[in-house]
């Protein structure tokens, strides 16, 4: 089975394909470019490069939220292009479930974490141990306080990794845990390796939409439409 996945839920974007659970080909950029100059082509560019034709691929794969919205949409919007001709099917993967599959060789506790600014972050914590993932939450929003009274009630004998663009940001406020850490560099931010992986270690259980069913899947409202709605409260509220 050949799945190509996509991500670019945060500032990378990257794009990977996995053959019968081997990384057969990945590429990540994190230049500051918008996701609309560069993810098109690097998808083109590791198909090519691996002599992959996109009618091999099975299945593609993409994380759908939580994440930017503006890069949620482009995503979403290129995958659709790429899967609605031949009609291959698409598979939505929440974004932090991707992040925790990147450290499956580890027995930790996976704190993935999305700045979802204004002192919130996207969150989900994981369990991993010989190589199985069990998630200890729902995805969800949290205040960096509430985040960081959960994370101090896990236990002080397992390390805890914390992943994610909200990473170094969320780490100012627990560093002075001692089993607590950011993670390196290569692993730290959100990638289409564990989105594809985690399609493929799943794929009993995940589901499977058409091109024109797959959409972006939020965690709160976008900035526009909860200013609308609190100007909307403010008019009723005077009425």
């Amino acid at each position: 089975m050949k799945i190509l996945s996509v991500e670019c839920s945060a500032s990378p974007a990257s794009c990977a394909i996995i053959d019968n659970g081997i990384i057969k080909a990945s590429s990540f950029v994190n230049a500051k470019l918008t996701h609309s100059q560069t993810l098109m082509q690097m998808i083109i560019n590791t198909l090519d490069n691996s002599a992959t034709k996109l009618s091999d691929i099975d299945n593609i794969a993409i994380a759908v939220g939580p994440g930017s919205f503006t890069g949620l949409r482009i995503g979403i919007s290129a995958v659709k292009g790429l899967a609605a001709p031949t009609g291959t099917p698409c598979i939505p993967v929440s974004t932090l479930d991707g992040m925790a599959y990147n450290f499956t060789d580890r027995d930790c506790v996976v704190c993935a974490v999305m700045d979802a600014r204004c002192n919130q972050f996207y969150n989900a914590l994981f369990d991993i141990k010989d190589g199985n993932i069990t998630r200890l939450c729902d995805d969800r929003a949290l205040i960096g306080n509430e985040l960081k009274e959960e994370v101090e009630k896990l236990s002080p004998d397992k390390q805890i990794i914390i992943c994610g663009d909200g990473a170094d940001l969320f780490y100012k406020s627990v560093s002075e845990l001692k089993n607590i850490i950011v993670a390196p560099e290569n692993l730290k931010f959100q990638n289409a390796v564990g989105i594809g992986m985690f399609t493929y270690k799943n794929y009993e259980n995940v589901s499977t939409v058409s091109p024109n069913e797959l959409l972006p899947v939020y965690l709160r409202l976008p900035q526009a439409e909860r200013e609308l709605k609190a100007k909307n409260n403010q008019t009723e509220a005077k009425v």
